[in-house]
């Protein structure tokens, strides 16, 4: 095209925005009592026509040339306030913007003005959003004006322009069976997704580890290793600290032990981009990692994500439109649950609502303007977490029509980046995969009216509180929301769960979905199903007995690890010797393995207590407060999917199912390969941390000699 169109073109679209932005401050103007455009003895139309047309210009130009300053400055304050910060803001430079129309005829009272601000910022921002679909040439220039200028500033090593980019994108917590539901039918739920599988992808199913969470999947995925990661959430006995996986400290210190364990960077260590991770799996460019999100220094501009999105004053305010409404939006379909009197549930109230629109509306929005910002920029690999769904399915459940309109906004998240993609200078391979599924089921507290935490007292011979108190939601999205906040790490693992503190004579409880751990911290190493018979002779048989618990693990010192269920019934992992039903025959094939497998990590529980799960129904019982959990085996928490362009080798043979996430990061890192690339060396950040970076706060340095090695 001439550029004499292009500039036309340009200046077309500015004017447009301008009148429509003119219209708009009119419109108020009369609609509302504290705002005028007019001088006290009233004027003209023509002349408070020019006063609108003068106030929206001034009122752009402001929004152009000030708000990036704004929220450059404003990076220091906590990203979730900063969002509810856009109305305050996008107010003052209108009132600013009036000050300057001639003769003061501009005038609004403080809370008027942010609601004039609010609206001509969405009017402006549709405009401009419908100009640039009507126009798809526009569109494009736009799209290859960026590319080129994020190409120009790119630290990171370039490839051929022939090879290809890969996109991971992680739907947590979406399971292989309820994925295989949203592309079925005419009208499908997730029609990106469906056209997908219908041609040019292919789906499958893969099995977990036992701990089937976020923090284990993710960090084996990013990583290769989950190596003695037993649970989301699990107590040490040797440096006495309650380890959670989505805290930042516990998430660095996660990470720096696998980059020990396996010796190298990660899956993005080479030219890669992390989005709204734990982990940063090597990558250079990170925004909205928990890893890093306590720390500072060169590699480590987590929350840079926020300043890329909320520079533009149409996203922050399209965001934080979105924002409140997602808040409604919670609170009307909790009251609808409430007033239908649908069960299972849980309480959705406190700060529930806020969570919940951070994760579904604040982290994908920036988490998607990130993942095209790399794609425009060419970097090689990107691996980004989209948990939306996860948050909104522990409250509501998996299979819920709330939960289900959440998957509707994914499908668009995707399709928008996959139609960023064929604008990005190089052809991608997106691959969608989940970290886990969920399996639903009324909490362990609803269905039998105590807790884990209890029965194990209980069980103990220790007085039982005569009510039983509530776990909180463990879900991810809550500590991703405290770190936004700048908030300081809880103290405590799960306060309502624990019957002791660390050091304390009494059992530590503590959940992870429907897998619960019982730890006795003054009992150095892992105590012994002789001991604990010894100590509390009814413990194990109330547990092994108890309707909603499937089975149980401890340690032997004459059989080794054992595993315990109802009726005497046991499997001796050892020898395979049974007595009685195998307790884990329920929960299917290589059920035996997983357990087997963690219970030869150094900080496994000393009782690891796996709830029941209905054979028919797949439903468990969550040891916290959540009807869609996933943390054990049960049901659909253990079948995540992967969907794969047809191009790439098929990750497994024919017949075959991937078991475990470090098998998963091995075909992730193959796909990788077959890019007829380099292979994947060590980043920056990798080398930091391998080069002695002090562990977090909390954890002391590790000792040699004691470092458990990969198998």
């Amino acid at each position: 095209m001439p550029r004499w169109k292009a500039l036309s073109g340009a200046l077309f679209r500015v004017l447009a925005v301008w009148l429509v932005s003119s219209l708009t401050l009119l419109a108020l103007a009369a609609l509302l009592p504290d705002f005028r455009l007019q001088s006290p003895g009233g004027d003209s139309l023509t002349r408070t026509a020019v006063t609108a047309a003068l106030g929206a210009g001034a009122f752009v130009l402001l929004s152009a040339l000030v708000w990036p300053v704004l929220v450059r400055a404003l990076l220091l304050v906590p990203a979730l306030v900063l969002g509810l910060l856009v109305f305050f803001l996008n107010g003052s430079l209108l009132l600013l913007a009036l000050d300057l129309i001639p003769e003061g005829r501009g005038q609004a009272a403080p809370e008027t003005a942010v609601i004039v601000a609010a609206v001509m910022s969405a009017a402006s921002s549709a405009t401009s959003a419908f100009l640039a679909v009507r126009n798809d040439e526009a569109y494009h220039r736009r799209l290859v004006r960026l590319a080129g200028r994020r190409r120009g500033r790119r630290a990171g090593p370039a490839r051929g322009p022939a090879s290809p980019g890969t996109v991971f994108l992680q739907l947590d917590g979406v399971g292989h069976d309820l994925l295989c539901e949203a592309v079925r039918g005419e009208q499908p739920l997730m029609p990106t997704v469906a056209r997908w599988t219908g041609a040019g992808h292919r789906l499958t199913p893969w099995r977990t580890d036992w701990s089937s969470q976020t923090g284990a999947s993710q960090l084996a995925l990013l990583h290769g290793s989950n190596e003695d990661v037993p649970a989301f959430r699990w107590y040490e006995k040797d440096t006495r600290t309650v380890v959670v996986s989505n805290r930042p400290s516990s998430a660095a210190e996660l990470q720096r032990r696998a980059i020990e364990r396996t010796g190298d960077g990660g899956l993005l260590a080479y030219d890669g981009a992390s989005r709204g991770n734990l982990f940063s799996g090597g990558a250079d460019q990170v925004a909205l990692v928990m890893s890093l999100a306590a720390r500072r220094g060169r590699y480590n501009r987590s929350r840079a994500g926020y300043f890329a999105y909320f520079s533009d004053p149409a996203n922050a305010t399209r965001t934080a439109v979105s924002f409140v409404a997602e808040v409604v939006r919670e609170l009307v379909q909790s009251l609808r649950t409430r007033f239908r009197r649908e069960l299972p549930r849980v309480t959705r109230g406190g700060l529930y609502p806020v969570i919940r629109a951070f994760a579904t509306v604040v982290e994908r929005d920036v988490v998607v303007a990130a993942v095209i910002g790399d794609l425009l920029a060419g970097r090689t690999a990107i691996y980004a977490d989209l948990v939306a769904y996860d948050e909104v399915a522990h409250h509501s459940g998996p299979a819920h029509r709330d939960a289900l309109q959440v998957l509707r906004s994914l499908d668009r998240a995707i399709a928008l980046i996959a139609r960023a993609a064929r604008h990005a200078p190089r052809p991608y391979r997106i691959v969608l995969l989940s970290d886990h599924g969920q399996s639903h089921g009324p909490t362990f507290l609803e269905r039998y009216g105590l807790s884990l935490g209890d029965l194990v007292r209980a069980g103990c011979g220790l007085p039982v509180p005569r009510r039983a108190g509530r776990t909180p939601s463990g879900a991810e999205a809550r500590e991703a929301a405290r770190a936004a906040l700048h908030r300081p790490e809880e103290a405590a693992g799960q306060r309502p769960e624990r019957t002791a503190g660390p050091g304390s004579s009494q059992p530590l409880v503590l959940a992870s979905g429907n897998l619960g751990l019982v730890s006795f911290p003054d009992v150095p190493g892992r105590i012994t199903r002789e001991e604990l018979d010894r100590r509390h002779p009814a413990l194990l048989s109330t547990l092994a007995n108890h309707p909603g618990i499937g089975f149980l693990l401890v340690r032997s010192a004459v059989h080794g690890p054992v595993v315990l269920g109802p009726a005497g019934a046991e499997h001796h992992l050892d020898t395979g010797r049974l007595i009685g039903a195998d307790p884990l025959a329920p929960f299917g094939d290589g059920a035996a393995d997983a357990v087997r497998r963690t219970d030869r990590f150094p900080h496994a529980a000393d009782i690891m207590v796996n709830s029941a799960c209905d054979p028919k129904t797949g439903a468990v019982h969550a040891f916290e407060e959540q009807i869609g959990s996933h943390g054990g085996l049960g049901g659909a928490q253990s079948r995540p999917f992967l969907l794969w362009p047809a191009e790439l080798t098929p990750p497994a043979p024919d017949g075959e199912t991937l078991t475990g996430a470090e098998q998963v990061h091995r075909v992730l890192r193959r796909w990788l390969g077959e890019a007829e690339g380099p292979q994947l060396p060590l980043g920056p950040a990798a080398d930091e941390l391998r080069r002695g970076v002090r562990p977090p706060e909390g954890f002391p340095p590790p000792d040699p000699a004691a470092q458990d090695k990969s198998r």
